[in-house]
């Protein structure tokens, strides 16, 4: 069995990019849970499924096969043998995926993809719910997390060097409103694990979160 990582948290916590450098510094697999299922998002979106067809989305995951390859160490995601990770990081995808993540079957077709490659590789593993039910065994865990504020004007950031319009007003609410659902949600919903080690990145860079990481992995 390969040595896990779990890195839990909240949108925007930084979460991707501080595994992805985690894994680089060990030689690790990343593995971007939330790459996942906005994949399963695009299936929903393409086929013209709203966010409140929770039923609809419960039966139609089961026709979306979504896997991850990787090429120049880097994931890409693939839905029903299609590269579509050039549309994981569109606004609507990422709020399909927060709703259609909290339903038990979209949950449950992914959950054993990931165990799967938990157990064959060392990986670095980023989502809601690695280390209290992907991962519970993890070798380390991290809950890594940062002030709605602070997650809000990254984001706004991000979106602005894109050239998407944007409003920081706006995105502060949708950060609020996806904390909400992802910690209140029936199945597996956000919670930091009871021996995780809690880091609040809001005033610490990307590379002093990394070290304090790499202090608490054997």
């Amino acid at each position: 069995m390969g040595y896990n990582i779990a890195i839990d948290g909240p949108a925007g916590a930084g979460k991707s990019t501080i595994a992805k450098k985690v894994a680089k510094e060990l030689g690790y697999i990343y593995v971007d849970t939330g790459a996942l299922y906005r994949g399963m998002a695009v299936y929903f979106l393409e086929n013209g499924v709203s966010a409140d067809e929770t039923e609809k989305i419960g039966q139609m995951c089961k026709e979306a096969v979504v896997t991850l390859g990787y090429e120049d160490g880097v994931q890409q995601v693939y839905l029903n043998g299609e590269n579509i990770t050039s549309k994981l990081r569109e606004e609507e995808v990422g709020k399909m995926a927060s709703v259609s993540s909290a339903i038990k079957e979209v949950r449950m077709q992914l959950l054993e993809l990931q165990r799967e490659l938990a157990v064959k590789e060392n990986v670095v593993m980023d989502g809601r719910d690695i280390g209290t039910n992907v991962l519970p065994q993890a070798e380390t865990k991290i809950y890594l997390t940062a002030s709605v504020d602070t997650r809000a004007k990254r984001r706004f950031l991000e979106l602005k060097e894109k050239g998407v319009p944007c409003v920081l007003e706006e995105i502060a609410k949708d950060i609020e409103d996806r904390d909400y659902r992802d910690m209140n949600r029936d199945v597996a919903p956000l919670k930091q694990a009871e021996d995780a080690v809690y880091i609040d990145s809001s005033e610490m860079t990307i590379d002093e979160v990394v070290a304090e990481i790499l202090k608490h992995c054997e």
